[in-house]
């Protein structure tokens, strides 16, 4: 899954994820997993992120790399949040050869930025469990507490608009090259996601099944 953030990456993995009995691997919950199994690699991962910095390119790749040879992802996966940059774009095609994973798609979202910055918006986030809502959709505001559990609904920082703009720049600038990269392969499948959840999802089925 591919595109800036706000798209609908997340939503539409986990819809996938759901149907087609395949994991829904996350750069958050990659690492989350690496740190909770306490191997080397996730040793690494705590220090650094405990120090708040962000986790370097070796250490993620290696995570990717053991997160797609463990058993589970055999029938399928979706990859959600990697690769952010040409770096690990090259890094997992050697991954994908030496794994030998063959097929595959990049599913790129594409949203005009307006669009991204209203959704961005209206995302509130229980700081107690992390489950996202919509304020407009769920009839909800910032500070509300959360229909689910005793949390408190926020609008996080960087989903601010001043936040989203400068994140949008650097996704431009970093992260976009690597739609270019895969483009040369041709496994990307561009899909229109200004639609609704169920369109898009649609969509989705019909190019990676194609």
């Amino acid at each position: 899954m591919f595109g800036p953030p706000g798209v609908g990456k997340g939503t539409q993995a986990k819809i996938l994820s759901e149907e087609f009995s395949i994991p829904h691997i996350s750069t958050g919950e990659m690492l989350r997993a690496a740190v909770t199994s306490g191997t080397e690699l996730g040793k690494k991962a705590k220090s650094i992120m405990d120090a708040g910095q962000l986790v370097p390119d070796d250490v993620m790749i290696g995570i990717v790399r053991e997160v797609l040879g463990a058993p589970n992802v055999r029938r399928g996966f979706i990859l959600d949040g990697f690769p952010r940059t040409l770096e690990q774009a090259k890094a997992l095609t050697k991954i994908f050869h030496d794994l030998g994973i063959t097929e595959f798609k990049v599913v790129n979202f594409q949203v005009n930025e307006d669009e991204i910055i209203h959704r961005l918006q209206n995302r509130l986030t229980c700081d107690k469990t992390g489950e996202i809502y919509n304020a407009e959709m769920d009839s909800l505001k910032a500070n509300d507490p959360c229909p689910d559990c005793e949390g408190t609904l926020r609008l996080r920082d960087d989903d601010k608009e001043e936040t989203v703009r400068e994140r949008l720049k650097i996704y431009h600038t970093s992260t976009e090259p690597v739609i270019g990269y895969f483009n040369e392969s041709g496994v990307v499948a561009n899909v229109d996601g200004m639609g609704s959840i169920d369109i898009v999802s649609r969509e989705i089925k019909m190019m990676v099944m194609d």
